[in-house]
């Protein structure tokens, strides 16, 4: 006697009546912080120059917002602020920034990294380019991917630990430092002045980028670590119904974090950066959403407004109570600024 095997019956798919335009709005997002970062690097450039040249050149005022580069101090700055020890004079605006990327990431999982984040941005653009370029983009062996994965989070821990271990009184006498006090110039002269070996090193980050989606943000970046760690106990994850999904994986494809998106009813992992390509790559209705605890479905409208509700009021609460800017005498700067690479840590 023959078993017969009976095919399981293909379930009908029941197209979404609405169509998602989750990424033009994040595009949108992403584009605006993009030239918002540009501008304060401009900005940022000419207020450098403007001291180098010793008050030659065209004034510009420095961009508090330049300091959201400096995640080091920011994480210093952070735990004299939770040790009771007040808001640091010197980059008050990295404090906040980080306080408000965290919050982010907790409340719409990893969405600094997915909506905001320049380098984030950058990368999305360089691998999105190589896949039309090389008509697909590379994979790494499961083992090699989870060994890189690592390194990221290994940093993060080198990190943390560092500041961890720094007295609170070590941290202002570091940030009141020269060296404390510039570190945003040296970090611009690192990229005005740099070697052959940084070449290498950029011309290599890129390259792989365009190869691999994310290369660096899934491998090396400690501050994509750090917002997915906190994203793992947001409230809000993308969901799969089961009974409406008809097992196309097009969602799979589409994460750009390479989770099994199609396989999965909620995506915890910390690698969700939040973009809500999955959803928008769904074709069935109700099969992919973006949630609360209660499936409350959260819409990529709301993601950001919520994203520009807390940067926008971070920020004016920082300039309310005077914590915006780092605010020391010209001739600080005069002597500092075109002296910046004397001074070592």
């Amino acid at each position: 006697m023959t078993s017969v095997v009976v095919p399981k019956p293909r379930k009908k798919l029941l197209k979404r009546t609405l169509a998602d335009h989750s990424q033009l709005l994040r595009r949108t997002v992403q584009g605006l912080f993009l030239i918002l970062n540009l501008w304060i690097g401009v900005q940022f450039y000419a207020w450098v120059r403007y001291y180098e040249s010793g008050g030659r050149t065209w004034f510009a005022d420095r961009p508090a917002g330049v300091e959201g580069w400096l995640p080091l101090a920011s994480l210093m700055n952070l735990k004299v602020l939770a040790l009771g020890g007040g808001i640091s004079r010197i980059h008050p605006a990295g404090t906040f920034l980080l306080i408000v990327f965290l919050a982010m990431s907790f409340v719409f999982r990893r969405s600094f990294c997915g909506w905001i984040c320049p380098v984030g941005t950058v990368s999305e653009y360089l691998w999105k380019f190589g896949r039309k370029l090389f008509r697909r983009n590379f994979c790494l062996p499961r083992a090699a991917d989870t060994a890189l994965r690592s390194i990221k989070y290994i940093l993060l821990a080198f990190f943390l630990f560092a500041v961890a271990t720094m007295p609170v009184l070590a941290i202002r006498q570091f940030l009141d430092s020269p060296y404390g006090v510039i570190d945003d110039v040296k970090m611009l002269n690192f990229f005005r002045e740099i070697g052959l070996t940084g070449v290498i090193v950029l011309t290599v980050l890129v390259a792989g980028s365009v190869a691999v989606q994310n290369f660096w943000c899934r491998y090396f970046c400690p501050y994509g670590a750090l917002m997915g760690l906190v994203s793992m106990f947001s409230p809000l994850r993308v969901r799969r119904n089961a009974h409406a999904c008809i097992d196309c994986a097009k969602c799979a494809k589409a994460c750009p974090a390479a989770l099994p998106v199609d396989r999965l009813v909620t995506i915890k992992s910390a690698e969700c950066i939040g973009c809500l390509e999955c959803v928008a790559a769904c074709p069935a209705e109700g099969a992919l959403f973006f949630s609360a605890p209660r499936h409350n479905r959260v819409s990529a409208w709301a993601v950001a407004t919520g994203v520009a509700i807390l940067f926008l009021g971070a920020y004016s609460y920082a300039r309310w109570t005077g914590h915006w800017t780092t605010d020391l005498p010209t001739r600080v700067y005069f002597n500092l600024v075109p002296r910046a690479d004397e001074f070592e840590h």
